[in-house]
């Protein structure tokens, strides 16, 4: 099993938004150190809680940085903007970091009044072309377009001697089949969706072209938290529990609480929501100790087919965080630097 991380930049209570970067490119040499196989960063726009909303600048702090693991995005929401300027972008890192670039893409709303401000033609309504966005990227970096075409005179890729690899990012399926006919790898949020993930990365290795520029690979990715026991890592995971709640009251000004605070503002019930499997059906949050963590993952990578899993981990505690991802890598057999 490849373990790999999605970083949210997360910022910590009491922290700001330029330590959340910091600790977001240590991420990245930590991850190399213990054997994690990519690492992909979020864009995640007008939140306090988190300061990843231009994942470009951290993969190419985050490439420069180590040497061997993959750096790439969780994703770049390809609705918001041009297939040309997302393509030259990261073919340009592709130049940086040969072979080590990872282009993650998926389509995503922010809210009406982000997704208004992220727009360059405020006029027109906009469409859904997501798949037509996707095969534009694929031309440019493969040159792909007809000869007639207006775009087939433009090089981008021109000079650049590999290509980054193509994922599609996904939470109900939908795109599953399309990633799959086109041979890109698929990655599903089961923290998001864990009802669908089975279902969506069994269609997508249905589909999937094994010759593809991703090798129609899957991942499942889960949200994940870890500690030297059951009970500890139920304990660390309320602030995730906390601040989901704080978003759906606050809206983007909600900031990640303490385990401390979180104990405080959630209920019985909300503390005691399962954290394992239960009577077959998969938690949004996976906590417990390393070997408890271990036999929850091999359960979900059995039941979709997939050899590689995506851990979130929003942790308010930054050693914590970092204790979580140390303990996960030793649980999996994951070979250390």
């Amino acid at each position: 099993m490849k373990l790999s991380l999605v970083e949210l930049s997360t910022v910590a209570p009491g922290g700001d938004k330029a330590r959340a970067l910091r600790d977001s490119v240590d991420a990245a040499q930590q991850a190399e150190d213990l054997g994690y196989h990519r690492i992909w960063y979020a864009e995640h726009h007008d939140s306090a809680s988190t300061a990843s909303s231009a994942p470009e600048i951290l993969i190419a702090l985050a490439a420069v940085a180590t040497s061997r693991i993959r750096v790439g995005s969780g994703a770049v929401l390809l609705n918001h903007y041009s297939a040309y300027k997302v393509a030259e972008t990261f073919l340009q890192l592709e130049a940086l970091a040969p072979g080590r670039i990872d282009l993650g893409l998926g389509r995503a709303t922010a809210g009406p009044v982000v997704d208004l401000a992220l727009r360059r033609d405020r006029d027109v309504p906009p469409t859904d072309d997501f798949a037509e966005q996707v095969q534009e990227v694929l031309a440019y970096f493969n040159g792909g377009f007809p000869a007639d075409h207006p775009f087939a005179r433009l090089s981008p890729a021109a000079g650049v001697a590999s290509r980054p690899e193509v994922w599609i990012l996904g939470s109900s399926g939908n795109s599953a089949r399309m990633a799959g006919e086109l041979g890109l790898g698929y990655a599903f949020a089961g923290f998001i969706n864990p009802d669908g993930a089975e279902r969506a990365l069994l269609r997508h290795g249905a589909f999937s072209a094994a010759d593809g520029p991703a090798g129609g690979r899957g991942i499942l990715s889960v949200s994940v938290v870890v500690a030297d026991t059951d009970a500890e890592a139920r304990r660390l995971n309320w602030s995730r529990t906390a601040v989901m709640a704080r978003l759906a009251r606050q809206g983007t000004a909600a900031q990640i609480p303490t385990v401390e605070e979180a104990e405080r503002e959630l209920s019985q019930e909300q503390k005691d929501t399962p954290t394992v499997i239960t009577d077959g059906r998969w938690p949004r949050q996976l906590a417990g100790s390393p070997q408890t963590v271990r036999d929850q993952l091999e359960q979900m990578v059995k039941a979709t087919g997939v050899d590689e899993v995506m851990v979130q981990d929003i942790i308010a505690d930054p050693a914590a965080r970092a204790h979580s991802r140390a303990l996960l890598a030793k649980a999996l057999d994951l070979a250390a630097r």
